[in-house]
């Protein structure tokens, strides 16, 4: 086999998730969408920020990083 320095690439499969919010949740993630665009003049709907919302979250959370036996980035 040849050798090659990239290594194989992760699933990129999308997983499509339905949740429900209350309605005070709606409007704090409607308000963070618009503090969005105001702070990169860039409008992004809720549900494209959601999953970056989430991973942010995650990966800076140092007790579940620990629980999963990995490294803070």
């Amino acid at each position: 086999m040849n050798e090659i320095r990239l290594p194989k690439l992760p699933d990129r499969t999308t997983v499509k998730l339905t949740i429900a919010v209350s309605p005070d949740l709606k409007s704090a993630l409607d308000a963070y969408a618009k503090f969005y665009t105001a702070t990169y003049q860039e409008e992004e709907a809720v549900v494209d920020l959601i999953p970056a919302m989430l991973t942010q979250f995650l990966s800076s959370d140092r007790g579940f990083a620990r629980s999963r036996g990995q490294k803070r980035e």
